[in-house]
């Protein structure tokens, strides 16, 4: 019971990495706040496996800044105070630059307003709290597109989880002196919902040819790093950016 005391907000949490992370935070004794934006069963599902962890359910679209706000107020009036933010949520829709400018441009909104706008809002809302209770930590779930970037149909996505990664980067250069740590973690691709659609397009062979391990990155593999982290053993790499993509891009 590593993180028993601990009371976390996982965005994106009633599926794919996002439900990894909440069950093995729960599994270790931390009291979760479960995001979610349409699934309401599967959240439940999730949170009804750990009932000794008295963790919560918190409905909010993302693209929306007043959901947002009332997401993080939601999650402080349920668990009373929160040590930890992971920033999961995202979505990975495709834009080739053939759509017409609207068709493009709107996507891109779309993009930027869930995986960078309202993580930056959250990011805001929470560092003015971890201020004010002596400390707490943000993990961001990035991606190696930061790094290496992404194929002609993704360039939002992209440029979002670049600008997790600056984020992250600067909130650990200005406010560690006040208890407050940042990291993000860049998967490659990973067996969720979300890469099923590129899978099916693409095929998976395209895929484990480009890592060095014989099989995709799981939800199950990532969550254990987060609790890791969540349980301060972490703190002095503050700013740091964990690649964990099977070996498909180092840097």
């Amino acid at each position: 019971m590593e993180l028993k005391g601990q009371h976390i907000l996982v965005t994106g949490a009633s599926q794919g990495i996002g439900r990894a992370i909440a069950r093995e935070l729960m599994a270790q004794g931390g009291r979760v706040v479960v995001h979610y934006n349409t699934n309401e069963k599967a959240a439940g599902e999730l949170i009804a496996e750990y009932p000794n962890t008295h963790s919560a359910l918190v409905q909010a679209d993302l693209e929306d800044p007043e959901a947002v706000s009332r997401l993080f107020h939601s999650s402080l009036k349920l668990v009373g105070h929160l040590d930890a933010i992971i920033f999961n949520a995202g979505v990975f829709i495709p834009h080739p630059v053939v759509k017409s400018t609207n068709d493009w441009y709107g996507i891109w909104e779309k993009t930027l307003s869930i995986n960078l706008d309202s993580v930056g809002q959250l990011t805001q809302l929470g560092i003015t709290h971890f201020k004010q209770k002596g400390g707490g930590r943000f993990i961001y779930i990035g991606s190696r597109a930061a790094f290496r970037g992404e194929t002609a149909e993704y360039l939002a996505y992209a440029a979002s989880k670049g600008g997790i990664t600056a984020l992250s980067r600067s909130v650990a250069r200005s406010f560690g002196k006040e208890g407050i740590t940042s990291f993000v973690i860049a998967p490659g691709f990973t067996r969720t919902a979300m890469a099923e659609s590129f899978i099916a397009s693409h095929g998976e062979a395209l895929l484990l040819d480009e890592i060095a391990l014989p099989e995709l990155t799981r939800p199950s593999h990532i969550a254990p790093l987060i609790a890791f982290i969540c349980g301060g053993k972490m703190d002095h790499a503050t700013g740091t950016v964990i690649d964990f993509n099977a070996g498909s891009y180092m840097h």
